[in-house]
Parts: C-alpha cells; sequence; structure tokens
C-alpha cells in the first residue's frame, strides 16, 4: 500500500496541515474515514417553478408530457421532434391544459441545440431514439439545465462517462428515468429489503423478457430505429427495466457497486424466421442480416459480493417478465408470476404465497397515494410516480431518487456484455463512475408519501 494507508486519518491530516495543505490532500475515500464520514448526494437550489422543454415526442415523449401538465410548478416552455405535426400536437396539448403555447423546434435532428441555446428552462427530457440521448443531455447541461434521459441513457461506456463528467462539471442533475423502480411489486420489494424481511442479500435475478418483433418491423414508432441495433450488436441492450429495481436493492452506487460481469448470447433466429414468415417477397427489409442473440444472460458480481442474473430477450415469442427476484437468508421474492416465501412466517413450509397480505403490511409508502394509484396514462401509477418525483426533488432542493452514477452504471453494462459475449464470456471490469463515493453514499431509502 501507499504511505497514505499506513498513517491514520488524523496523522495524515496534521502533516498535510504541516505542509501547508490543509485538508485538500485528506484522502476522500480511506478506510479510517468511511465509518463516520458520508459522501454528500448531489443536490441543486430548490426551484419554484420548473421550466421545461421536451426533445422526441413520439409514444413514451407524449406520455411524460402529458403526466408533467398535471404536476404543479411545470411550466412546458419549449417542445422539440424531427416531425413537424408531433411539434404541434404537443403544442396543443399544452394550450389545452392551460398554459401558453410552447416554442416549437422542428428543424432537423441537432434542431435540440438550437432549442438549449435560445431558450430559459430549468429540464430537458429526451424520450429520442437510444443514441441521439447522451447528445441531447449534454447540450441541456452544457447550457445550464438539468437533463433526463429515457432508457437506456447511453448506449456507449464512454457515453456514459461523457454524462458523468458533463453533470460533475456543470453542476447540474443528470437522470435516467427508470420507470420500473417506481413500479408497485418493485417498490413493495425495496421496502421488504429495507425492513430486513429477506435477510442479508445474496442474489438477484432481473430481465427485460419482451417479445417486441411486431414493434421492431413496425412501419412507424420504435420500428423506424430499434430494429437496426439488431442488425451490428450482439448482447444486453437494454438492461435498466430489471436491473434499476435490483440495482436500488442491493444499494449500488450508494455501500456497494457493480465489479465485473460475464455474458453469453444464444443463437440469433427470431427476427430471420419473422422476415421469412411475414414480410412480403419485395419487402427491402428482407436482405437486413442480424446479429443479435435472441437470449442474452449477464452475470454481475457486486464488490459486496451478491450477485445478479440480467436476461435480454426481444425477439422470441413469449409472456412477459422482468423476473425481479430478490433472494436473502431469510427469503424471497419474485414477480409473473407475483409471490413471495418467508422462512417462519409464510403460511405453509416451503410453499409460495401470493402478495396481497404483503401489501398490506408493507406497501411502499409513495404507492398510497390516491394521485399515483389512479394515475392511467402510460403503464399506470409508476410512470406519473417517476414524473411526480423528479419534479418534486427539483423544486425541494433534494436529491433525486436515482442519479447520472446510476445511469451511467446500469446503462455500462450495455457495452460490457456486447465485449464480454465477443471474447468468449471473458469477464469485464465495470468502471467506478462514482469514483469511490459508492463506499459512502448513503442508500435510498423509504420516501414518504
Amino acid at each position: 500500500g501507499t504511505m497514505r494507508d499506513h498513517l491514520s486519518r488524523r496523522d495524515f491530516v496534521r502533516a498535510a496541515a504541516a505542509a501547508g495543505l490543509g485538508a485538500a490532500l485528506v484522502p476522500p475515500f480511506g478506510r479510517a474515514q468511511a465509518a463516520q464520514q458520508p459522501s454528500p448526494l448531489f443536490t441543486a437550489p430548490p426551484l419554484q417553478r420548473v421550466r421545461m422543454g421536451f426533445v422526441g415526442i413520439g409514444e413514451m415523449g407524449s406520455v411524460h408530457l402529458g403526466n408533467y401538465l398535471q404536476l404543479e410548478g411545470v411550466e412546458v416552455k419549449a417542445v422539440c421532434d424531427i416531425v413537424s405535426e408531433k411539434v404541434t400536437r404537443a403544442q396543443q396539448k399544452v394550450v389545452r391544459a392551460g398554459q401558453p403555447e410552447p416554442v416549437g423546434y422542428d428543424r432537423g435532428p441537432r434542431d435540440f441545440e438550437r432549442m438549449c441555446d435560445e431558450q430559459e428552462l430549468d429540464l430537458v427530457l429526451t424520450a429520442t431514439p437510444w443514441e441521439w440521448h447522451v447528445p441531447v443531455c449534454l447540450a441541456a447541461l452544457r447550457t445550464g439545465k438539468h437533463a433526463a434521459t429515457e432508457v437506456p441513457a447511453a448506449v456507449t461506456l464512454d457515453e456514459c462517462w461523457q454524462l458523468v463528467e458533463a453533470a460533475e462539471r456543470y453542476r447540474k442533475h443528470c437522470v435516467m428515468l427508470e420507470n420500473c423502480c417506481y413500479d408497485r411489486r418493485e417498490m413493495l420489494m425495496l421496502n421488504l429489503v429495507r425492513q430486513g424481511v429477506f435477510g442479508e442479500l445474496l442474489h438477484g435475478e432481473c430481465s427485460y423478457q419482451h417479445d417486441l418483433r411486431g414493434i421492431k418491423f413496425s412501419t412507424e414508432g420504435e420500428g423506424l430505429w430499434r430494429r437496426a441495433h439488431a442488425t451490428r450488436r450482439n448482447g444486453n441492450l437494454y438492461p435498466t427495466h430489471g436491473l434499476g429495481p435490483i440495482a436500488q436493492c442491493m444499494n449500488i452506487n450508494r455501500g456497494n457497486r457493480f465489479d465485473h460481469l460475464v455474458s453469453m448470447s444464444s443463437p440469433s433466429r427470431g427476427l430471420q424466421l419473422w422476415q421469412q414468415e411475414h414480410l412480403a417477397a419485395d419487402d427491402p427489409r428482407r436482405n437486413e442480416r442480424y446479429v443479435l442473440g435472441d437470449v442474452n444472460v449477464t452475470l454481475i458480481m457486486t464488490a459486496l459480493g451478491p450477485t445478479i442474473y440480467v436476461v435480454h430477450d426481444t425477439n422470441t415469442p413469449r409472456p412477459y417478465s422482468r423476473i425481479n427476484m430478490i433472494q436473502g437468508t431469510r427469503g424471497l421474492m419474485q414477480g409473473w408470476p407475483d409471490r413471495i416465501y418467508v422462512e417462519g412466517r409464510s403460511a405453509q413450509n416451503d410453499r409460495w404465497e401470493p402478495l396481497d397480505t404483503w401489501y398490506q403490511q408493507y406497501e411502499h409508502p409513495l404507492w398510497r397515494a390516491e394521485r399515483v394509484r389512479q394515475a392511467s396514462g402510460g403503464h399506470g401509477g409508476m410512470d406519473f410516480l417517476e414524473d411526480w418525483r423528479l419534479i418534486t426533488c427539483l423544486r425541494g432542493g433534494l436529491p433525486t431518487d436515482w442519479d447520472v452514477y446510476d445511469a451511467a452504471a446500469w446503462s455500462a453494462v450495455v457495452e460490457l456484455s456486447e465485449r464480454s459475449v465477443a471474447h468468449r464470456s471473458r469477464a469485464m471490469d465495470v468502471p467506478d463512475f462514482t469514483r469511490g463515493r459508492w463506499r459512502t453514499r448513503p442508500p435510498l431509502g423509504i420516501i414518504e408519501g
């Protein structure tokens, strides 16, 4: 170890002070310090009103726009999309909600840069195709605005670092809108974990198993861009819906972190069969070649020891699942179908039971709110709750429920899985985007409604 490891913290401070350096050189993440000096979470000054700009107003962008128009203190000032009709539709929606017409931006794919340069905004939200998430966030941060992006936040590791470095440099929030962290089942799980019901956590399993063949071959919406990724990439392209909630339960970036992963992919068949069986003989899409394995399995080892199994499967016929399983020393819980078993507390030994009685006792406080239960737009209450929480944090000057380090770590699994698949499942180190602060950042608590 270095000289630094052999000095007690007090000795080091004294030595540094004697050298005229004051506390500037105190090792910020030394073991001795970990116990008594937590790293504060980033907060920004509170905003009485949150002036918003939207980039990409397709399916998810419209869901978010509808949610934010219902929230107190939000003013929608600008809307941007490459399709003029979508901009007009969004402007009309804002006016119908009783706000002045927002400025429209529709002069091509980079017009969001003009929007960020011209408009005085507090928050820019992007719901564009994946490869545009980082460019939009960077334009927002560079011009002094908070940034929020749909998932995944970034496509490459380099992009993950760009988000972290920009958020730190400009002192702004940059969050990924992982709605599944706010689903009722996932929030019950987090509460059960925090109350110690499962004992010490050992393992989690999660997935994005969703038959998207029809959507990928659609002639509108995601069909215009999502299928193209399968022609050149092989790995877990979309990990965050399943991984986010498990990462929160395991305190990733807040006491624990992803250390390394291995990944492998099955053969690539589903899109090829769809091509042959559903497309007309003269359809140019019949000439596409796909490399994305239909089922990708990734295993993540965390620094403290608990393991995570993550699946990506979007090209096979199957019912939807995110698995959502957490296993501890005292029991486990799983979704699709929802079920739980806790040693000594479940009615019958070694028998699953439904979640109903557990919801009665352990419902997450945020899901007790009437506004959340009655929300209808976009995946029910979880999308509304996600948007409501972000505005609550910005208006209150509070740390957000997840931050740029989470956006980066959860999204980093994408390129790392591709690299591992390409190299016979070689172990890939996950970067520490917090640069050591994960050891002393406080875990996400149970937020009251």
